[in-house]
């Protein structure tokens, strides 16, 4: 408001200085041209009266009158010539020049209005804890390029944490399949060259960048190794690819001249990056950065021979050890390299950190992490509420919140089935899976039991694509129980949300699950998670307690196809023979919490105690 004050009080000196120089410049125009006419006048003046006769012109009175007319030209001339002057160098003056005088600020900074700032900030910093910078590194991020669940936690997660007094910034690499209306409204920063391999060899390395709700966005950009239309190809294009992404990101900061306290690092594209700061980047602004590495799923780790490896890196050959990227005997593990490297390990449930520890869940890696076992946090994964809102979701053919789920849920059935060809019917139980259909996610349980799922009474829903043993099998069963199941070989983001909206079950059997985030949405949707209890999925799902009334889900523990069938059938028996029962269990899983709100402040402390 003071601001607003301070700008009108100039605004009107300046409105009347201009008024005081249009003035002058106006009389001053009119006295010349006053003089102008007085000189004509003279100069066309008829013979006076006293001449009666007309004298005989001379050739020196000729010359006379033509010398008073280009005096009067002259002066003309002279007079516009100056007041354009005028007239441009006021145009042309800056605001800034115009002085007012006796202009004071309509706040005055008295040690009160001080100390009020100073409390302020403190109730800041006691509220978010302090401010750090942190940049977040990783393969994809939404809306940008999406493969997995790591794309929603590389978008939903910097947002949260902006919220919490975080300076963010993500970096991913430029890839050529970014949608043109992104690409078209980044920035270009700056570019420079990098050594990479062990020969010298350089490579470019541009950064364009792009702002959204506070969170700034820097796409590396390289056409060499960014050009293909899927950001992972196979094996042997992906490891030169993201050794060069790893380093070219830090380097980039250093460009920027950005130095963030934390790095924030994500799965073995990026697990690089801990191992570089360490030892290349080590006397460097970023060198001085704590660096945490997030694994969203342990199963892939980026393994490839050591003189590989150590070509695209050119990183020193002590790092090659079996303490740190050293595998076996020829092999280099880039997940494994960032583990030891690293003063942070977390993964994406409580759970999951647990199980990763063991031989079962480990894949080979349970012994490196048991010994780094005192770095290593368990965060569970939030989903972005804004995003996966039934209240709001223009995907729906009716919203819905909790207070009204019961009634206005079963518009979204109907429209589901008669979108998909099932029979139209909203007293039937309908079942849904979305997920991309590998051997992880269960599905060998699916194809054993769904003949006996499949009744007059109940519906499948299929959304995913994956290994063709399971499209094909999918397909053979809503061939062979046309009307009553639906399987859909694709990702469609649409109708994931009407599947998410429409039925009343979720299924997600994996045979191992980080954190899931399917169970997240169906609860955020009011659909009742079928779950294992693994992973994520044992964190957040609490089963169905039939004595007490309670729980949000229904779950099995050991990966059986018979167990998997009993937790459908309880689910099936309280929907047909306690409706109302169903119905709160529907209400409490609409009111939890799955935003990134508590998820968001772990990693806030997180980041306070590794900078400590």
């Amino acid at each position: 408001m003071a601001e607003t004050k301070v700008k009108e009080t100039q605004v009107a000196a300046e409105e009347v200085v201009e008024k005081k120089t249009t003035k002058k410049r106006t009389k001053k125009a009119a006295d010349e041209t006053k003089a102008v006419k007085k000189t004509t006048k003279k100069a066309t003046k008829k013979p006076s009266e006293k001449e009666e006769k007309p004298k005989k012109t001379t050739k020196k009175a000729e010359k006379k009158e033509k010398d008073e007319v280009k005096a009067v030209k002259k002066t003309r001339k002279k007079a516009v010539k100056k007041d354009n002057v005028e007239k441009t160098a006021k145009e042309e003056k800056p605001v800034e020049e115009v002085k007012v005088e006796e202009t004071k600020p309509v706040v005055e900074v008295t040690p009160e209005v001080v100390e009020e700032a100073k409390e302020m900030a403190e109730q800041v910093v006691e509220t978010y804890g302090p401010r750090k910078s942190v940049a977040f590194i990783g393969s994809e991020c939404f809306p940008f390029v999406k493969t997995g669940g790591l794309g929603d936690v590389m978008y939903a997660l910097p947002k949260a944490l902006v919220d919490l007094n975080c300076d963010v910034r993500v970096l991913i690499p430029n890839y050529k399949c970014i949608p043109y209306k992104y690409k078209e409204k980044m920035v270009y920063r700056g570019s420079f060259y990098m050594d990479l391999c062990s020969d010298g060899r350089k490579f470019y390395v541009g950064i364009m960048e792009y702002i959204n709700d506070g969170v700034i966005y820097d796409f590396i950009d390289n056409e060499e190794f960014f050009s293909s239309g899927n950001p992972y190809t196979s094996i042997v294009g992906d490891i030169p690819k993201f050794c060069y992404f790893a380093k070219a990101a830090l380097a980039a900061l250093n460009y920027m001249n950005w130095s963030p306290d934390v790095i924030h690092c994500h799965d073995w594209q990026a697990a690089l990056i801990p191992v570089y700061v360490k030892t290349v980047f080590a006397p460097t602004p970023v060198g001085r950065a704590k660096t945490i590495l997030t694994v969203h799923n342990l199963r892939f780790q980026g393994i490839y021979n050591v003189p590989t490896i150590q070509y695209w890196t050119n990183l020193p050959y002590h790092v090659f050890n079996v303490d740190g990227l050293g595998q076996g005997n020829n092999d280099a593990n880039m997940l494994k390299g960032g583990l030891a490297y690293a003063d942070m390990i977390t993964t994406v449930s409580h759970t999951y950190a647990n199980e990763i520890q063991t031989w079962e869940y480990g894949e080979k890696l349970d012994a490196h992490l048991r010994y780094h076992n005192p770095k290593l946090h368990g965060i569970v994964n939030g989903i972005d509420i804004d995003i996966w809102n039934p209240a709001t979701d223009e995907y729906l053919a009716s919203n819905y919140d909790v207070t009204n789920v019961v009634s206005n849920k079963v518009g979204n059935k109907m429209a589901l089935q008669t979108k998909l060809g099932l029979d139209q019917d909203h007293s039937k139980f309908v079942i849904g899976l979305i997920s991309r259909l590998t051997d992880q996610k269960g599905l060998d349980l699916i194809n054993a039991v769904l003949p006996e799922i499949v009744d007059d009474f109940t519906q499948v829903v299929i959304l995913g694509t994956g290994d063709k043993v399971y499209e094909d099998a999918f397909r053979k069963f809503e061939n062979d129980y046309r009307g009553n199941v639906s399987s859909s070989i694709m990702y469609d983001e649409a109708r994931s949300h009407e599947i998410y909206a429409g039925v009343d079950a979720l299924l997600v059997p994996s045979r191992f699950e980080p954190c899931g985030l399917t169970q997240l949405i169906a609860m955020r949707y009011g659909t009742v998670p079928i779950v294992r209890e693994t992973g994520g999925l044992k964190d957040t799902v609490a089963p169905y307690n039939k004595n007490t009334n309670d729980g949000n889900g229904f779950t099995f523990d050991r990966y059986d196809a018979g167990l998997l069938l009993d937790a459908i059938n309880r689910a099936k028996t309280l929907y047909f023979n306690n409706r109302w029962c169903w119905d709160e269990m529907v209400q409490r899983d609409m009111a939890k919490d799955v935003s990134w709100e508590n998820s968001a402040k772990q990693y806030k402390d997180l980041y306070v105690d590794v900078t400590k």
